[in-house]
């Protein structure tokens, strides 16, 4: 019997400028639904965080709200912002959408 897989909706956002920080990220994501998660990673020997984010919504909707968004610029910087997607994902060879 199969484990029922439970879905997630994140994205992953790069090009962070170093003054934002977490709640910063967590302000203007949260704007397009309620988050479950942000992660930013920090550098531990500059002390800064690494200039991208992993973001999880609660909802698909807030998935998909900000990725219908063209572009997200925070403090006059845009950010890369894109569906972040397991290595079985981009790499499966079934059509079906289904993985070994």
């Amino acid at each position: 019997m199969a484990a029922s897989q439970k879905k997630i909706f994140e994205i992953f956002v790069s090009k962070i400028p170093w003054t934002l920080a977490r709640n910063e990220m967590k302000e203007y994501f949260g704007q397009f639904g309620q988050l479950k998660k942000c992660y930013i990673p920090f550098d531990t020997e500059t002390g800064f965080h690494k200039g991208y984010c992993v973001i999880r919504f609660v909802t698909e909707e807030g998935l998909n709200n900000t990725l219908e968004k063209d572009k997200h610029v925070v403090e006059g910087t845009e950010l890369l912002v894109g569906k972040k997607r397991k290595w079985f994902d981009l790499h499966s060879s079934n059509k079906d959408g289904k993985h070994d």
